[in-house]
């Protein structure tokens, strides 16, 4: 299969693990891996079993359920419990805990809430159902905002009335800028997301090298994209370099999708500050809708109880959002919580860390996870 079965065969994964352990011997590297779907490729494939163990892969935030705070997931259900409303979202946020339930909880309890897989969907719904307020629970980064923004487009060309869309799209340059400033965090470099950057392209990403003097390659999302891009990183490290660089250019454009980028620009802007899950507030790092399209701003629309509400203290999912600690150090992972009963965002979503190590991690006898001595140079590398 193009572009899946030559990303993972053996020898240029070989290559490039043997390439970056030349690289960076005698070197402790700490790289950011951005995406939370690099995360899943990385302990899926087992790609921390071929890299050095001085190379440390930390997980950033870039899951976009995982950053939506409880007071979100409160205002959601508030609307979904709302007499005649059809609550429409993504699966992955069914099961995500509120400060009391989820959005499961409440469809268990007589809400009208159903997972669709676009807005498009939702629109139909609403088409469907006249008599019936459906409203669209909105989340991710730039890579999902685009749906959003071409079905308020239908929506108000087609003058439906009984449709509405509850924003919470993120964007992910503030976040990692917020990251940069953690005291907490020392990074060397970073592997930045694909979906994001097949939308926003790579210039986005400039003030990574030029303020913070780190490296970012953007990359895929098979096994030899994971790496080669690590390996990119590393050899702009040994080199003296520091650049933004493009290893997924199968997808992302320096600019970007123009045409994605003007559908969102016509119907959203930003927000003055958003919350996020172990981030806190962060400037101008959300979207909401534009004042042309408040007729279809569930947020305008209905009552939501808007309060800001702390993570049980138990979990640590801001931490691992921030790549403090990894997902096996949270005091809760694996025992009170789990994909079947999750306490934090991050072992709930396909893309979350937690998730991640839990379904394909190896703890071992002290409850760390087990990692294979990584094979040393052996003069076949890369120029």
């Amino acid at each position: 299969m193009k572009f899946v079965d030559e990303f993972r065969t053996s020898e240029p994964v070989a290559r490039l693990a043997n390439g970056i352990a030349r690289l960076s011997a005698g070197r402790e590297l700490k790289i950011m891996e951005v995406c939370g779907g690099h995360t899943h490729t990385i302990y899926r494939h087992g790609i921390k079993d071929v890299l050095p163990s001085n190379i440390d892969l930390v997980h950033g935030p870039g899951c976009p359920v995982c950053v939506i705070p409880m007071g979100r997931i409160d205002d959601a259900i508030a609307v979904a419990a709302t007499p005649g409303v059809i609550f429409t979202t993504y699966g992955d946020m069914m099961r995500v805990p509120g400060s009391k339930r989820s959005l499961l909880d409440a469809k268990a309890a007589g809400a009208d809430v159903r997972f669709v897989y676009s807005p498009l969907d939702a629109l139909r719904l609403a088409r469907e159902n006249p008599a019936r307020r459906v409203v669209f629970y909105a989340i991710g980064f730039e890579t999902t905002a685009p749906a959003t923004a071409i079905t308020l487009l239908q929506a108000r060309s087609e003058k439906l009335t009984n449709f509405s869309v509850l924003c919470n799209h993120v964007t992910i340059i503030p976040a990692i800028r917020a990251i940069l400033d953690s005291p907490d965090q020392r990074l060397d470099g970073f592997v930045g997301p694909g979906h994001v950057s097949t939308v926003i392209g790579a210039r986005p990403y400039r003030f990574i090298v030029d303020h913070f003097r780190k490296p970012l390659v953007i990359a895929g999302f098979e096994p030899a994209d994971i790496l080669q891009s690590i390996y990119m990183v590393v050899r702009q490290l040994a080199e003296g370099r520091c650049e933004v660089e493009n290893q997924y250019t199968r997808a992302v454009s320096p600019d970007g999708n123009r045409r994605a980028i003007e559908a969102i620009t016509q119907t959203m802007e930003l927000r003055a500050h958003f919350e996020w899950r172990g981030l806190g507030f962060i400037t101008q790092s959300a979207l909401k809708l534009r004042p042309e399209f408040a007729e279809f701003d569930a947020e305008l629309i209905f009552q939501t109880p808007g309060l800001r509400i702390a993570d049980p203290k138990a979990c640590q999912c801001g931490e691992v959002l921030k790549g403090v600690i990894k997902p096996w150090q949270c005091k809760v992972f694996g025992t009170a919580c789990t994909p079947q009963r999750p306490i934090g965002t991050c072992m709930v979503s396909p893309e979350g860390a937690c998730a991640a190590y839990y379904n394909y991690g190896r703890r071992d006898a002290e409850g760390g996870f087990e990692k294979r001595p990584a094979p040393q140079p052996s003069g076949v590398g890369l120029s």
